[in-house]
């Protein structure tokens, strides 16, 4: 489910249920041809579609980061931190490019693997079951 697809007046009876916010991290730098900007968000598109889709109604999608590094993005702390008083219990940050371990706010941090493979959507679902779960 995507922020905007939630009206203000449904917000209080779907808070309880909607305890997860995903915080997508693109991960481009600047230097990126329209075309290679566009392969970066497809990339998220499908790491997000793996998160989304089999948790609809319990996690929400929220605006996407869309410049930084590594090191940038293990700066979002506070953003994390503002989140959770917002009234998410777990915040899950991913990304198709970035690795995001230096994120030690996020509940869960989702990225490629030390070759750059995007982690596979049942690894994804697992991880996501096991935060719920712990």
């Amino acid at each position: 489910m995507k922020f905007s697809e939630i009206e203000p007046s449904r917000w209080p009876e779907l808070q309880p249920f909607v305890d997860t916010c995903l915080l997508p991290v693109t991960g481009l730098s600047g230097v990126e041809n329209p075309w290679q900007a566009a392969a970066e968000l497809e990339k998220l598109r499908d790491v997000m579609d793996a998160i989304e889709v089999p948790f609809r109604g319990r996690i929400i999608a929220y605006p996407a980061v869309q410049y930084g590094s590594e090191e940038s993005a293990a700066a979002l702390g506070p953003l994390v931190a503002n989140l959770k008083k917002a009234g998410f219990r777990y915040v899950v940050a991913a990304s198709a490019a970035l690795r995001l371990d230096g994120l030690a706010e996020a509940d869960l941090t989702i990225g490629p693997g030390e070759d750059g493979s995007l982690p596979d959507a049942e690894r994804i679902r697992s991880e996501i079951r096991r935060l719920w779960n712990a």
